[in-house]
């Protein structure tokens, strides 16, 4: 198998050879040796190439060298939605403009430790390095990155990580100081699942869970079984394990899957709570499509990585979901921190009910801001891409939509911690800045209302229920909107305050 520097050719500028990875920072076009991202870091480097000296820089770190055609596919949405976020911030009124740079930090944040003190000696530099966002997946050594930038003073933003290692917890001392996050933990999507379902008895359920030490599995697979414990009824299956060899490595799962589904039919459970990566959920679906008991529709319920499913499905794949009818063989659910249509579908919906309470309909506009704000900044990112020339937008799985609320809040904060008279904030002040964004400090974003907590945590922020519709023909099959859910259990305030639980 060719290492990825030398299908790259020569590193850029900036980035040396690591582990055969290009490892380091850069800023200027660098396409990182994958064809898929080459227009959009070209707008990048333009974007760059006209700024004077009074900007200061966000750095989006996550893996830049993927190799499979659907990450390759996912990595293209999320720079997008960073790019976008970048112009957007260049042609608003406001101070500092934004240089944006990227940092890779190698395949599941491997040489992370060696990105760290790039970044670090940038925030101490002309270039002015004021917030790290990106941070795509929950690792230990992601973990690692958002310790030792944070123990160094740097602000840290995560848009996509979910695992609830990766927070800070409300009402303790926070681990990492200066870090924020903008979506929901697994444990949050777990209790805003549970409370958009409704209850279930516990005979009905089955965890599924990777024991592969993996902290967003670790995290999903604990909020899943507090759920089971909270169920009433009697008992149902134990929690079934498989063990898997890494995040995007099939192995011999689906193998390890075969018995496991043989006994989930013979078990009464209807309801199936997955804790594993996409991968493996993929391979769960098509045997369980399989091999599934007669006349028992199952529910399959999963978390956030759940997202990237779609880019993983062939036809084949979603042919197997959907029986002789036309019908799906199964529901399969997750929460999802972003859909393109839930914003639209939800003003419709309020539209809909104020027109059976009043007998008049109102006009959209009128929607409550909740609603109403992140459908115009839903509107805003899609004008901004057709001018900025950010290409063709795929936002069904919410990367583009996160990553480029990630780039806004950290520009923001940076913004709003800017004293008069001066080019920019110091780091400390752009990360005491983030337990103010709440109330008329929140960011309106794609994803809806961002208020963060004195921990730096998304208070209450809505999730997008989402479930896998498989199509009859070639090219239909999508993820579907279904509904908004919340981790507090009731609708987040329209004052959007932080208050107590």
């Amino acid at each position: 198998m060719r290492r990825i520097a030398e299908k790259a050719g020569a590193c850029a500028g900036g980035v040396s050879e690591s582990g055969g990875e290009c490892i380091g920072v850069n800023g200027s076009g660098y396409d990182w040796g994958v064809k898929e991202i080459g227009p959009i870091v070209d707008r990048i480097k333009d974007e760059n190439d006209k700024l004077d000296g009074a900007y200061v820089t966000v750095a989006m770190m996550l893996p830049l060298q993927p190799e499979s055609a659907a990450e390759k596919q996912q990595l293209r949405s999320e720079l997008q939605g960073a790019y976008i976020a970048q112009y957007r911030a260049n042609r608003e009124e406001g101070a500092p403009k934004v240089r944006l740079v990227l940092a890779n930090p190698g395949k599941d944040y491997a040489h992370q430790d060696e990105v760290v003190p790039e970044l670090v000696e940038m925030a101490h530099s002309k270039h002015r390095l004021r917030a790290v966002t990106g941070f795509n997946l929950s690792l230990e050594s992601t973990r690692e990155a958002l310790s030792s930038l944070t123990d160094q003073g740097v602000p840290v933003l995560v848009a996509r990580a979910s695992a609830g290692s990766l927070a800070n917890v409300e009402g303790k001392e926070r681990r990492f100081k200066g870090l924020a996050r903008i979506l929901p933990t697994n444990e949050d999507q777990a209790r805003a699942l549970a409370d958009f379902n409704g209850s279930r008895r516990n005979e009905q359920t089955v965890v599924v869970r990777d024991t592969r030490n993996d902290p967003y599995v670790r995290s999903l697979a604990d909020a899943f079984q507090e759920l089971e414990k909270q169920e009433k009824g009697p008992s149902g299956p134990d929690t079934m394990t498989f063990t898997s060899d890494g995040i995007a490595v099939e192995g011999d799962v689906d193998n390890q899957f075969r018995p496991m589904v043989d006994t989930i039919c013979s078990s009464g459970a209807d309801t199936v709570y997955f804790a594993g990566r996409s991968t493996h959920l993929r391979l769960f679906l098509k045997r369980l499509a399989q091999d599934r008991c007669e006349d028992t529709k199952f529910t399959v319920v999963s978390g956030s990585d759940g997202a990237s499913l779609k880019n993983k499905m062939s036809e084949k794949d979603w042919a197997q979901l959907v029986d002789d009818s036309g019908e799906p063989k199964m529901t399969v659910q997750y929460a999802a921190p972003a859909h393109p249509d839930a914003w639209r579908t939800e003003v419709r919906s309020w539209q809909d009910d104020e027109e059976k309470r009043t007998k008049r309909r109102p006009d959209a506009a009128k929607a409550p801001g909740s609603l109403r704000e992140p459908l115009n900044e839903l509107a805003a990112l899609r004008e901004s891409a057709e001018t900025g020339k950010a290409g063709t937008l795929d936002l069904a799985d919410s990367r583009t939509m996160m990553v480029h609320d990630g780039v806004r809040t950290a520009v923001e904060a940076i913004r709003g911690a800017k004293l008069a008279g001066e080019t920019a904030p110091t780091l400390q002040q752009v990360g005491n800045r983030w337990a103010t964004m709440q109330a008329t400090n929140r960011v309106n974003g794609t994803s809806g209302r961002i208020c963060l907590t004195p921990s730096g945590n998304a208070y209450n922020k809505p999730l997008a229920v989402v479930r896998l519709q498989p199509g009859e023909k070639k090219g239909t099959s999508r993820l579907g909107y279904v509904g908004l859910a919340w981790p507090l259990e009731r609708k987040q305030a329209e004052d959007c305050v932080v208050r107590g639980r």
